[in-house]
């Protein structure tokens, strides 16, 4: 199972904010996921990125590969850590 850090559409029509998750690759974007990592929200002033580095570390550890758009996120240093 090839696992994959992406992001999954929530929110209204028009007022999108996401979450971080980990998913199998070949689930669609909206659909079945194995654990939620964090969110996302770029409607905010400014936009707010709030993630569990530790997951997200073990998930990169066992192999899981983010998609563009949360590597650049995870890169970014406007980033809030949070710890379990």
């Amino acid at each position: 199972m090839a696992v994959k850090l992406r992001l999954m559409r929530m929110g209204k029509k028009k007022q999108p904010y996401y979450r971080v998750v980990a998913a199998d690759s070949r689930s669609p974007r909206d659909g079945r996921f194995i654990e939620i990592l964090g969110t996302y929200e770029p409607r905010a002033e400014p936009s707010r990125f709030n993630v569990d580095r530790d997951k997200v570390a073990r998930w990169i550890g066992n192999g899981a590969k983010p998609t563009e758009t949360v590597a650049r996120l995870l890169a970014s240093g406007d980033t809030s850590a949070q710890s379990s």
